[in-house]
C-alpha cells in the first residue's frame, strides 16, 4: 500500500493540473476542426488573399470586409507555407489552444472554473471550429491580462498586445480601446503607480508605447471604414439608429444576456423584458463585485457600454460579436486580482458592508451559472458540428472531385454563398452577379443580385456564343424553379445536409435544347 501512495498522488496531481485541460482541449479541438465543413465567412478571406493581385490590391479588397488587416496578413503568410485552407484551420486551432493555455496557466480562477470556461461555447466552438479573426480576441485579451503586472516597469508589452487586438476585428477594437482607456485612467489617477512606473521604466517607454497604440488604432479604423462604393458596408447593411426606441433598447441589453447565457430573445415583449431584467441583474451584481476595485470596474462599465452602444446605434450582431461582452466580463474579473481593495467607491454609496458581502456571494453563484450555460452551449454545439455539417460545401466539393467535374465550366450562384466551394475546389467560377469569373465576393459597385431567370439567360447566351459547344455545370444554393425552351436542364445531384440553410447546393447539367 505504501508503494502505491506516490503513484496515487501523481495521478491526482495530473487530474488537477491545468495541462490536462490544455491537452484535452487541443486534442478534441484538432478532431473537431478537421471534421468541420467551412462556410463562406471562413473561406471568403482565404480567397481574397489567394486571388488579390498585389499587396495594394489586397488592402483595397480588405476595405470592403469591415475587418482590420491582421487576419488577412496572417493568411497571406500561411499561403507561403501551403496553398490549402486546411493550414488556416490548423493555425486557428493553435490560436485558440494558446489562448486557453494562457487562461489555464495564468488566470486567477479556480480549477473547476478554468475547466468549465475552456469547454464553453466561445472557446470550444465559436472561436475554435469556425476559422475567423475572432479567435485573436481570446488570445490577445488573455495575453494582456497575463502580463498586466509588467505595466509597473514598462507599457511596451501591453501596447503591442493592444495594437494586435485592435487590428483583429471591429469588436476586438472596442475591447482594445476599453483596455487602453483603463490603463490611461489608472495612470492619471493612481499616483503611487505613476511614481513606481517612472522610477523603474526606461526613458522613452511611455512615448513609444503610446505611439504604438495610437498608430494601431488609426490603422484599424482606416481599414474598417468602407469605401464609398461599398453598399453592404462590411456587413452593416443598415444605417445609424439615433432615435430613442424602447424595443431597440431592450433588444440591445438582451444581447448582454445572450453573451452570458447564449439565449437570444425574439421580438416578443415578455422575452425581451425577462432577458433584459436578468442581464441588468447580472450587470449590477458585477458592479458590486468589482466595487472595491475601481479600475477593473471602470473596464467592465466602459467595455460593456461601448459594445452595447454600438449594438444600439448600428448593428445587432451575432454570437461571435456579442461574445466580446463575455470576454470583457472575464477580463474584468481577471484584472481584479491585480489590485488591492479600495474604499473610494464603497464610501460613495450608502450600502451596508454585510449587504455588499452577501451580494458578492450571489455574484459567485451567478458566475457559475453563466459558466455552466456556456459549457452546455459549447458541448452541444461542438457535438452538433461533428454530426451535422456546418455547410454542405465540403461534401459537394468532394463529389465534384470524385466525379472529375472540377475542370468543367461552372456557373455558380449566389456568388456570396459559393466562396466555400471555390475554396475547397481551389478555382474560380462564372458568377452571374459579376457577369464574369470570380471566387470571393465584395459587395460593391459592379456586383448585382440576380434571379434565376437572369442566370438562365446568361447561360443561354454563353452556350450560343461558345465555340466548343460544351454543356455547363450549374451550381445553385436554391432549388431551380424555372426552365427555358432553348435549354435542356438535367438535375445532377443535390446536397441539403447543412446547418447553414443558405449553403445547401443543387447541381444541374445545362445544354442547348
Amino acid at each position: 500500500m505504501l508503494v502505491n501512495k506516490p503513484n496515487n498522488r501523481i495521478s491526482r496531481l495530473f487530474f488537477q493540473s491545468p495541462w490536462l485541460i490544455i491537452i484535452l482541449f487541443s486534442v478534441l479541438g484538432l478532431i473537431g476542426i478537421l471534421n468541420h465543413s467551412m462556410w463562406r465567412d471562413e473561406l471568403n478571406p482565404w480567397l481574397i488573399v489567394r486571388d488579390s493581385q498585389s499587396l495594394g490590391d489586397l488592402i483595397a479588397n480588405i476595405h470592403y470586409e469591415g475587418h482590420p488587416v491582421l487576419w488577412y496578413f496572417s493568411l497571406a503568410f500561411l499561403r507561403e507555407i501551403a496553398d490549402t485552407p486546411v493550414i488556416m484551420q490548423l493555425f486557428h486551432l493553435s490560436i485558440t489552444s494558446v489562448a486557453v493555455a494562457i487562461f489555464c496557466l495564468y488566470s486567477p480562477f479556480n480549477y473547476r472554473q478554468k475547466f468549465i470556461f475552456s469547454f464553453g461555447y466561445f472557446p470550444f466552438y465559436e472561436y475554435l471550429l469556425i476559422s475567423r479573426n475572432y479567435a485573436f480576441s481570446l488570445l490577445f485579451t488573455f495575453a494582456f491580462c497575463a502580463v498586466f503586472a509588467s505595466r509597473k516597469t514598462t507599457y511596451l508589452y501591453l501596447a503591442i498586445l493592444l495594437g494586435l487586438l485592435a487590428n483583429s476585428s471591429a469588436y476586438a477594437l472596442f475591447v482594445s480601446f476599453s483596455l487602453a482607456l483603463t490603463l490611461l485612467v489608472e495612470f492619471c489617477f493612481d499616483s503611487e503607480h505613476r511614481k513606481q512606473y517612472f522610477s523603474q521604466s526606461r526613458k522613452y517607454d511611455l512615448l513609444l508605447s503610446l505611439g504604438i497604440v495610437v498608430f494601431s488604432f488609426v490603422l484599424a479604423i482606416y481599414i474598417i471604414i468602407p469605401p464609398a462604393d461599398s453598399y453592404l458596408r462590411g456587413g452593416l447593411d443598415n444605417e445609424w439608429f439615433i432615435k430613442l426606441d424602447l424595443p431597440n433598447l431592450l433588444r440591445t441589453i438582451s444581447r448582454l444576456f445572450g453573451g452570458y447565457f447564449l439565449i437570444i430573445p425574439k421580438k416578443r415583449w415578455l422575452d425581451l423584458i425577462v432577458c433584459t431584467s436578468i442581464a441588468l441583474f447580472v450587470f449590477g451584481l458585477t458592479l458590486i463585485k468589482l466595487g472595491k476595485k475601481p479600475f477593473p470596474l471602470f473596464l467592465y462599465i466602459v467595455g460593456t457600454g461601448i459594445i452595447l452602444t454600438f449594438t444600439y446605434l448600428r448593428f445587432a450582431g451575432a454570437p461571435r460579436h456579442f461574445g466580446h461582452l463575455y470576454l470583457v466580463f472575464i477580463a474584468a474579473l481577471w484584472l481584479e486580482n491585480y489590485y488591492q481593495e479600495s474604499a473610494f467607491i464603497a464610501n460613495k454609496i450608502f450600502v451596508h458592508t454585510n449587504t455588499i458581502k452577501h451580494l458578492q456571494k450571489w455574484h459567485t453563484l451567478v458566475f457559475m451559472l453563466i459558466l455552466y450555460a456556456q459549457l452546455l452551449g459549447g458541448i452541444s454545439s461542438f457535438s452538433r458540428d461533428l454530426i451535422v455539417p456546418f455547410s454542405a460545401s465540403r461534401e459537394t466539393a468532394r463529389y465534384i472531385q470524385q466525379s472529375r467535374l472540377e475542370n468543367e465550366f461552372i456557373v455558380a450562384s449566389r456568388d456570396a454563398n459559393m466562396a466555400a466551394l471555390a475554396g475547397y475546389l481551389n478555382r474560380k467560377f462564372y458568377y452571374p452577379e459579376l457577369k464574369g469569373m470570380g471566387s470571393f465576393t465584395l459587395f460593391r459597385k459592379g456586383r448585382t443580385e440576380v434571379e434565376q431567370a437572369e442566370i438562365l439567360q446568361q447561360i443561354s447566351l454563353r452556350l450560343k456564343n461558345q465555340e466548343n459547344k460544351k454543356k455547363i455545370l450549374l451550381i445553385l444554393n436554391k432549388k431551380l424553379n424555372l426552365n427555358r425552351d432553348d435549354l435542356k436542364i438535367i438535375p445532377l445531384k443535390n446536397f441539403q445536409r447543412s446547418w447553414v440553410d443558405t449553403e445547401r447546393y443543387y447541381l444541374y447539367w445545362v445544354d442547348e435544347a
